[in-house]
C-alpha cells in the first residue's frame, strides 16, 4: 500500500516529519517497506530563464545562452545544444555539481568548443521524467527564478510503501493509515462526512441479486450528461505517485476512492448496458472479456454482473471491456457492493488476476461505508465531469456487522507481558473507533467499528452476554470471546509499541524441543528420497573392498590396507561406494535384470580421511516402447540424476559449472564434473571406462555418478519470495550455432541465458551435430531458450531485440556465430 505525504494530510491533521512518521508505522505494525522523494532525485534543478541566446562562433548547431537562476546564478553563461533554446524562455537549470540521472553523469563547469559553460539547460528525459528529448523543457512565464524544479513541479511529495498483513483490510486506505497514526499520537484524525446528493430523476437502470450469499448487498446511481477526458493535474499526481496509470476522469475517481477510503467502485457507460436490470448472480460457462482486453474462461463458481446481452462485470473483481467507459461517453451507471471475501479470492486466484479492487474485498471491506463510498463517489463525478445525478437504487440489504468484545485489564500483563493501566488501555481502542459499552473496574465491553472485520469474527451484538469470557455458557461461545479478547489485546500492545514489550524467557517446561535431525542429517533423507524416485534402488554396502577394485576406482594406498580383513576380498577401505554397486549391478544382470539402477550413500575413504558420497549407477537399456525405441544408458542419464540430488538439496544447477576431468575410472571423453566456483567439486558423473569394464568382465556400458555431500553448502535459513506466475503465454525459439574445438556447451548456455535475465527464464542444449559440411572440430550447438513475460505479451519486434541480444552475446563471450 502507498501513499503521499500530501495525500495523507487529507485525513490527518499532523506536524510530525516523514521520519517520525515511518518509526511510528514501523512500531504499530505497518511495516514501511520503501520511502521515495522524488525531490531528492531532483536537487539541485532549479527554474531560470534565458536572458540572451546567440550562436556559437564556432559551432553551427550550439548557442551561446546567458541564463538568469537566482542567487548566485543571476547571470550564468550556459553553452547549450538544444534547437528550442532562445532568449526570454523560462527552463530547467542544472548548476555545476548537479547529477542527471536520466543520463549518469554529474555536471561539470568547463568549456565547449571554447566558450565557458557553467552549467546544463535540461529535458524532462534528462530528469527521469519522460520521453521528451527534441529541446529542453519549456516551463510557464508565472514562475520563481531559482524556485527549486521539484517544488515547482510539485514533486516534493514523499511517497511511503508499507507492507500490509491479510487481517488489515482497513489498512489499505490512506484514511485507514492516517486513523491508526492519529490513535498512535501523531497528528489528529479529521472528521470525514460525505455529501448526500439528491437524485433528480428516477434511475432508469435497477438491481437484482440471484445469488445473495455471495452479494447481499448493492447499490447503484445514474449520472447522465457527464463529460469525461483527462483528469485534472493534481487527481493524476497522486493516482500516479501510488502506481495506479491515469486514464480518465471516470475511471480515475474509481480508482482515487479505492485508495482513499477503500472502497471499490466501478462505473458501467449506460448506454453500452442492455435492457433496464442489471443482476448479480452465478456466471455459466462462458468467455468475459475484461478491461485488460483479455478473454477469461468462467465457471460457474464465479459470481459476475449481468444484464440482457451477457458478462459485463467480474464481481469485485474487474469491469467488462463491453461497458467499459470511454471519451464519448455521456451516462454512466455507478456500482457499489458488498461482494464475499473468499468468491472473489478464489475467482481471482484461478483466474490469475490481480487487481486493487480484489485486493480489498478479499481481506474485507467495510460494510458501513456502501452507501457512503457511493455518494462520495457521485459527488467527485459530479465535481470533474459535470451531469446529472438520479434517485439511488438498491438490491437486498447489509448483513448486521455488529458486534462487541469484552477486555479484561488483568490480561494486558498475563498475556501481553507488559503493564499498561487501563485508562491507557480504553482510550488506545477509543482512538482506533472502539466505542465503550460498558465498564467495571476489572473489565470492559467495546462495540467493534465497522471497518474492522479482523475483529471477532462471527460473532454479533444482540449475543453480548456470551462475549464475556466470564459468564460464557458454551465451548464455542468461549472461543469467540478470548479470540475477541486477543485481538483487542493486539491493538493495545500494538498502539503501545511492539518494540517496547520486554523479551521474557518462556518456562522451562513449555520450551519447544529442538529439532531431531540437524540439517546435515536432514538431507540424507533427502539425497535418497530422490535417487528413489528417479527409479534407482538403495544397497548398503560394506566399507571394504578387494584391493583390485579399490585400485581401478580411485587408488589402494597402503595406509587404507586392513591388517585383519574379515574375508581375503575385503581388505582394503573402499575409495568410493561405486564397486559395491558395480558388483550388485553384475549379480541382476547374470539373473537376467540388465535394466538395474542402484545408489548407496555411505563412507568413502581416501588420504585425506572419511568423507560421505552418494553414489549411483545405470546399466543396460531402457525398456522398450512402441513410440521410443530402446537404447543404452548414456552419460546424459548419469548426469541427469547427479543434477536432480543437486536440486533437491538447494543447490542451483545453473550457477554451477561442469569441467572435463572426471577421475580416472570414468571415461575420458563421455564424462565430466560439476564445480561450485573453480576450486570446490560437488560431483562427478559419466560412463566407466572401457579398461574397467573388460577388466571386471561387463558387456554393455554402465554410467555412474558420485555426489560429494560433504561439499555441498547446507542451505541459508532465509526468506525467499514465492515464485511469480505469469499469465503471459511463454515464447520459445531456438538457436543453432557454430562453435568451434576450444568452446563449450556450458559457456554458450551461459552466455545465453544471461543476455536478458528480466526474460530468460531457461536455456537448453538440444541438438550437437558434427560431421559434413562443418569443418572438421567444429560443432553445431542447438539451444532452446524460453522467454517468460510478466506484464504483457510480447511483440515481433520485442522477440527480435531479444534474439540479437543472445546472439550478440554468446558470439562475444565464446566466439560462436549464429548458423545460417
Amino acid at each position: 500500500m502507498r501513499f503521499t505525504l500530501s495525500w495523507l494530510r487529507e485525513h490527518l491533521d499532523f506536524t510530525a516529519s516523514l521520519d517520525e512518521i515511518v518509526t511510528r508505522l514501523n512500531a504499530i505494525g505497518l511495516e514501511v517497506e520503501s520511502v521515495d522523494n522524488p525531490a531528492d532525485r531532483l536537487k539541485g534543478f532549479r527554474v531560470a530563464k534565458i536572458l540572451e541566446a546567440h550562436r556559437h562562433p564556432d559551432a553551427d548547431r550550439l548557442q551561446v545562452c546567458i541564463v538568469a537562476a537566482g542567487g548566485d546564478f543571476e547571470r550564468v553563461q550556459v553553452v547549450c545544444g538544444a534547437p528550442n533554446a532562445r532568449a526570454g524562455l523560462h527552463v530547467i537549470f542544472a548548476p555545476p555539481g548537479t547529477y542527471i540521472p536520466g543520463s549518469d553523469m554529474t555536471i561539470k563547469a568547463g568549456r565547449i568548443r571554447g566558450q565557458e559553460s557553467g552549467g546544463m539547460l535540461c529535458s524532462l528525459r534528462e530528469l527521469g521524467l519522460g520521453e521528451e528529448a527534441d529541446g529542453i523543457a519549456e516551463l510557464p512565464e508565472n514562475v520563481v527564478l531559482g524556485q527549486s524544479y521539484a517544488a515547482f513541479a510539485k514533486l516534493d511529495d514523499p511517497i511511503v510503501e508499507i507492507a500490509i498483513t491479510p487481517n488489515r483490510g482497513d489498512a489499505l486506505s490512506i484514511r485507514g493509515i492516517a486513523r491508526d497514526l492519529a490513535a498512535a499520537g501523531v497528528g489528529h484524525l479529521k472528521p470525514w462526512l460525505t455529501e448526500t446528493v439528491e437524485g433528480s430523476f428516477p434511475s432508469p437502470i435497477n438491481w437484482a441479486i440471484d445469488y445473495d450469499k455471495a452479494c447481499p448487498h448493492v447499490v447503484g446511481c445514474m449520472v447522465r450528461g457527464v463529460r469525461n477526458g483527462p483528469s485534472p493535474a493534481w487527481l493524476r499526481r497522486r493516482l500516479e505517485a501510488v502506481g495506479v496509470k491515469p486514464i480518465s476522469r471516470l475511471v480515475d475517481v474509481t480508482n482515487y476512492l479505492t485508495y482513499d477510503l477503500g472502497r471499490p467502485l466501478h462505473v458501467f457507460d449506460a448506454a453500452k448496458l442492455a435492457g433496464d436490470t442489471l443482476t448479480v448472480t452465478r456466471a455459466a460457462r462462458e468467455t468475459f472479456t475484461g478491461l485488460d482486453g483479455r478473454d477469461y474462461v468462467l465457471g460457474t463458481d464465479d459470481i459476475v454482473i449481468v444484464d440482457n446481452s451477457g458478462v459485463q462485470s467480474l464481481a469485485g473483481i474487474m469491469g467488462g471491456e463491453a461497458s467499459g467507459v470511454s471519451d464519448e461517453t455521456t451516462d454512466v451507471f455507478i456500482e457499489s457492493a458488498l461482494f464475499d471475501a473468499v468468491q472473489v479470492a478464489l475467482t481471482g486466484r484461478r483466474l490469475a488476476i490481480h487487481t486493487d479492487a480484489r485486493q480489498r474485498f478479499e481481506r474485507g471491506i467495510d460494510p458501513a461505508l456502501l452507501l457512503p463510498g457511493l455518494e462520495a463517489a457521485i459527488k467527485m463525478i459530479l465535481d470533474l465531469c459535470g451531469g446529472e445525478a438520479s434517485e439511488i437504487v438498491q438490491a437486498g440489504e447489509t448483513p448486521s456487522w455488529q458486534r462487541d468484545a469484552w477486555l479484561r485489564f488483568e490480561r494486558i500483563e498475563t498475556l501481553g507481558g507488559v503493564q499498561i493501566d487501563p485508562e491507557t488501555a480504553v482510550r488506545s481502542l477509543e482512538h482506533l473507533g472502539f466505542a465503550v459499552l460498558e465498564r467495571t473496574d476489572e473489565k470492559a465491553r467495546f462495540a467493534v467499528p465497522s471497518w474492522r472485520n479482523d475483529i471477532a469474527t462471527g460473532v454479533v451484538l444482540d449475543q453480548a452476554p456470551h462475549l464475556d469470557p466470564d459468564r460464557a455458557q458454551s465451548a464455542s461461545a468461549e472461543v469467540h470471546a478470548i479470540e475477541a479478547e486477543c485481538d483487542l489485546l493486539e491493538e493495545i500492545l500494538r498502539l503501545h509499541g511492539l518494540d517496547a514489550i520486554p523479551a521474557r524467557k518462556l518456562p522451562r517446561s513449555t520450551m519447544i524441543p529442538s529439532a531431531a535431525l540437524d540439517a546435515r542429517q536432514a538431507r540424507k533423507g533427502i539425497a535418497r528420497r530422490v535417487c528413489a524416485t528417479r527409479g534407482l534402488m538403495e544397497t548398503v554396502g560394506f566399507s571394504f573392498v578387494a584391493l583390485d577394485d579399490a585400485a581401478r576406482f580411485g587408488g589402494a594406498p597402503e595406509s587404507l590396507r586392513l591388517l585383519n580383513p574379515i574375508a581375503s576380498d575385503l581388505n582394503q577401505l573402499r575409495p568410493t561406494p561405486l564397486p559395491n554397486l558395480v558388483h550388485a549391478w553384475q549379480e541382476n544382470a547374470a539373473r537376467g535384470h540388465e535394466a538395474a539402477g542402484f545408489f548407496e550413500l555411505g563412507p568413502a575413504f581416501g588420504q585425506e580421511g572419511q568423507a560421505l558420497v552418494l553414489a549411483g549407477l545405470r546399466g543396460g537399456r531402457t525398456a522398450r516402447h512402441p513410440e521410443v525405441a530402446a537404447r543404452d544408458m548414456t552419460v546424459w542419464d548419469a548426469k541427469g540424476d547427479l543434477e536432480a540430488a543437486l536440486l533437491a538439496l538447494g543447490v542451483p544447477v545453473e550457477a554451477l559449472s561442469v569441467t572435463t576431468d572426471a577421475a580416472a575410472h570414468y571415461h575420458p571423453g563421455r564424462s565430466g564434473q560439476i564445480r561450485q566456483g573453480p576450486k570446490i567439486v560437488l560431483g562427478a558423473f559419466g560412463e566407466l571406462h572401457p579398461r574397467i569394464a573388460h577388466d571386471m568382465g561387463i558387456d554393455g556400458t554402465l554410467v555412474a555418478f558420485e555426489l560429494f555431500m560433504d561439499a555441498v553448502p547446507l542451505p541459508k535459513n532465509r526468506r525467499r519470495a514465492a515464485p511469480q506466475l505469469s499469465p503471459m503465454q511463454p515464447v520459445r525459439r531456438d538457436f543453432a550455432f557454430l562453435a568451434g574445438p576450444e568452446t563449450e556447451a556450458q559457456a554458450v548456455l551461459r552466455a545465453a541465458r544471461g543476455a536478458e535475465r528480466n526474460l530468460i527464464t531457461e536455456v537448453r542444449l538440444f541438438d550437437v551435430y558434427e560431421g559434413k559440411p562443418l569443418e572438421p572440430g567444429y560443432r553445431s550447438l542447438g539451444i532452446e531458450v524460453v522467454l517468460q513475460p510478466m506484464q504483457a505479451s510480447l511483440m515481433d519486434a520485442e522477440i527480435e531485440a531479444v534474439s540479437d541480444k543472445i546472439v550478440a552475446a554468446v558470439e562475444k563471450a565464446t566466439g560462436a556465430t549464429l548458423r545460417r
